[in-house]
């Protein structure tokens, strides 16, 4: 299938005005966070001198994201999704509200600050498999691509302006002040998402409930391998590299001898060079594959730890940073990008979800990890072992390949209405579903590879069962049978079918020798009499 083409080359979304609106009022929502977490992480320097203690922070920041980007996904998937941003960002201006009053009283302690860090992080939480599921409402399907890319430039301009901004007003008016600039940058946010004139979702009979879209969503991921090879690269990757992530505030302090404002300049100086990643990106794509691009990024990322391990003049930390900022969009691009291309649209919040949990997880287990390690080997010798760790994963994960995502996606909506002597209840179930084949002998190794992949497709849209069995009789007779939870969720199954999925279909009939096409059969469980 070849790639959509923009109607308008890579800034075509922001001629679209809700896009443009939103975009904007993104930016200076990432801004604020960011300015924010700057004040988080030094003040934490100035709490507690103790490496675990200033890594807590960052894990306190991204555990949450670990434990409910999952639900947080389901929750995209059956909220309207305007209203779900809006409370959000009610309670992230709650958080940076009690920062701010706490810091100007003089009262903030360690556990109040890694608190209120992990509040802000369920919220950043609850908000990220959100963003990323309402672009294609945004803007028109051939700018989809353009409006991901503009979306992680957002991110990104954000970060080079939020951490120096914020380590500025740090310096110059305190936290509380840097907090109170992060409140308002919330409520631009609330502005914009509350003139954005959303459309009501349309009622679904088929909606699914949370419980049933949360195990339709892990089935999914369970049954994914392209999507496993995803999340195992992605874990490996980010618990190496959050080493400088979890000590940067450290080596700004100990090793560089910075102040607020110069550790502001260094996140800065990543935000900056992530930029001139993305917009060298296209030529990079050009050339290298992703699995080479991927591993460009740890290697770099690598000589980046190891170079701040030896407490450079702090002119040269600003520009390894550039060369870190670069390598960091270069692996969530590539990654992300990856997860998106595989991933249909009726599971893509769910799936997005999963590996946000994988992402943040590695980010939170690899943080805590370092910061232990730095209590013993100090920052510089945790520096080296993160980058010497980071180097080795690289080139032995380089063998792993990434998916090449090219499979189509798009709903196939081939599979005929199953038959029913009368309406069935949509919660009547389980649901047994049969299919049965006529396999020359000949043919019966071949079928079964054949089969074997479509078993795949089958659980990733919904069975959570499946097997293959032959008639005694007439071994050339073999019935493919599948269970589904209920008769609602075969319904979806219905509409979950993708051409790739359909075309697989096509190559296991290609091995059915019967006149007709294979006899489909739905049996449903009979409850017994006086059974609830």
């Amino acid at each position: 299938m070849s790639p959509a083409r923009s109607s308008g080359g890579s800034f075509a979304p922001l001629a679209q005005p809700v896009f443009a609106v939103l975009w904007t009022a993104t930016v200076l929502g990432n801004t604020g966070s960011f300015m924010r977490d700057v004040a988080s992480s030094w003040l934490m320097t100035d709490l507690s001198a103790s490496p675990a203690a200033v890594a807590l922070v960052q894990a306190a920041g991204t555990l949450p994201i670990f434990l409910l980007a999952i639900p947080a996904g389901v929750l995209t998937d059956i909220l309207d999704r305007r209203k779900f941003l809006i409370a959000v960002q009610f309670l992230l201006a709650s958080v940076s509200i009690t920062l701010m009053v706490l810091a100007h009283t003089g009262m903030l302690s360690v556990s109040a600050l890694i608190g209120l860090t992990f509040l802000g992080g369920i919220g950043a939480a609850l908000m990220g498999p959100t963003w990323q599921a309402i672009v294609p409402e945004l803007v028109k399907r051939e700018d989809v691509k353009s409006a991901v890319a503009l979306n992680s430039l957002g991110i990104n301009i954000a970060r080079s302006i939020g951490p120096a901004a914020g380590g500025l007003l740090l310096a110059a008016f305190g936290a509380g002040i840097t907090y109170g600039a992060d409140v308002a940058s919330y409520f631009v946010v609330i502005a914009a998402l509350v003139w954005w004139p959303r459309a009501k979702n349309a009622d679904d009979a088929l909606a699914e409930g949370f419980l049933g879209a949360f195990r339709a969503g892990l089935r999914y991921t369970r049954a994914s391998r392209p999507l496993h090879v995803v999340l195992l690269r992605a874990a490996i990757f980010f618990a190496f590299a959050s080493a400088v992530w979890a000590l940067l505030p450290l080596v700004a302090r100990q090793l560089l001898g910075g102040d607020a404002g110069f550790y502001g300049i260094l996140l800065g100086a990543v935000g900056a060079g992530a930029i001139g990643g993305a917009l060298v990106m296209p030529k990079l794509r050009e050339r290298f594959d992703a699995d080479r691009l991927l591993l460009g990024a740890a290697v770099v990322t690598a000589l980046v730890m190891a170079a701040l391990s030896l407490a450079p003049p702090q002119w040269v930390a600003i520009i390894v940073l550039l060369f870190l900022g670069g390598a960091w969009i270069t692996a969530l691009t590539t990654l992300n990008g990856a997860a998106q291309a595989i991933l249909p649209n009726w599971v893509r919040g769910r799936g997005l979800a999963v590996y946000l949990t994988v992402f943040n997880g590695a980010m939170t287990a690899g943080s805590i990890g370092w910061g232990t390690v730095g209590e013993v080997a100090g920052v510089p010798g945790t520096l080296l072992i993160g980058a010497a760790g980071l180097l080795v994963a690289g080139i032995i994960m380089h063998r792993i390949k990434l998916p090449a995502g090219d499979a189509d996606l798009v709903a196939s909506n081939h599979w005929p209405e199953p038959l029913v002597a009368e309406p069935v209840a949509h919660d009547r179930g389980p649901v047994l579903i049969l299919i049965e084949y006529q396999v020359e002998k000949h043919h019966r190794t071949a079928f079964l590879r054949a089969i074997d992949e479509l078993s795949e497709e089958r659980r990733r849209d919904g069975a959570y069962g499946w097997g293959i069995t032959e008639d005694s009789a007439d071994p050339q007779k073999i019935v493919e049978w599948f269970m589904v939870e209920s008769w609602a969720e075969h319904l979806r199954q219905h509409k979950r079918v993708s051409q790739a999925d359909a075309d697989l279909q096509s190559k296991v009939l290609t091995y059915h020798s019967g006149s007709e096409r294979p006899v489909v059969r739905h049996f449903l469980t009979i409850n017994r009499p006086g059974a609830a």
